[in-house]
């Protein structure tokens, strides 16, 4: 009987395909970089979380929609990023967020490169 993937190597999948992202380690947790940005971060103190890099105006949409599933991170929540708790995730929309987050954070090259290579990159 296999085992499921762990909710860091599901985001490790979800990070592979898009362009030059990097996983490197930000304030003790596994995060993700694109040409030295963050766009994604791992946390797992009270639970397994993500904390994204996204607009204000879509972490307030976000949190207000399902407070239980999404919050406004300590940090960087000021900045926009959204806090995702991963219990029961639809990795789906994990996916979804983590591209958003990736878009904010990229060049502008880098996220033609990944809208070129079409809706398999990154589980879309």
């Amino acid at each position: 009987m296999s085992q499921s993937p762990s909710p860091l190597d599901r985001l490790r999948a979800v990070c592979a395909p898009l362009p030059e992202a990097v996983e490197g380690i930000s304030v003790h947790h596994p995060s993700f970089k694109v040409r030295g940005r963050s766009f994604v971060m791992y946390v797992d103190t009270r639970g397994p979380e993500l904390w994204i890099k996204s607009t204000a105006e879509d972490q307030a949409e976000l949190v207000a929609a399902v407070p239980d599933r999404f919050f406004k991170p300590p940090y960087l929540g000021p900045r926009g990023w959204v806090g995702m708790r991963l219990a029961d995730a639809d990795w789906a929309e994990v996916a979804e967020l983590v591209t958003d987050g990736y878009r904010l954070a990229a060049p502008r090259r880098l996220v033609r490169e990944l809208d070129a290579e079409g809706p398999t990159a990154a589980g879309g």
